[in-house]
């Protein structure tokens, strides 16, 4: 099981995310029309003050069962040892035990 702080710290980070989204793309659509260099800088710098917890990049996925962010399946969106243990119960529909 995750820390509470850590999956508090995601959430707000989510928040963040969500909230300059619309900001940063509009300021990045306007660097890339512009072509006047000094007004190119004025706008790299307007992008360097948003906060960095506000990229995207930063988001971190978690497993929804246990909040664990390492060993995680996109399709299910479970960690390896959950995912493990429903497909060992029949509660994912379509998972089988691979033998080879």
């Amino acid at each position: 099981m995750a820390k509470k702080s850590m999956i508090q710290r995601e959430e707000k980070r989510k928040k963040l995310i969500n909230k300059y989204q619309k900001k940063r793309i509009k300021i990045k659509s306007l660097i890339k029309s512009i072509e006047n260099f000094e007004k190119h800088i004025e706008l790299q710098e307007n992008l360097q003050k948003l906060p960095r917890n506000s990229l995207k990049c930063r988001n971190r996925n978690r497993c929804w069962m246990t909040g664990r962010s390492r060993g995680f399946y996109r399709d299910f969106g479970l960690s390896r040892h959950v995912f493990r243990e429903m497909s060992h119960n029949c509660l994912l529909p379509g998972v089988q035990k691979s033998s080879w």
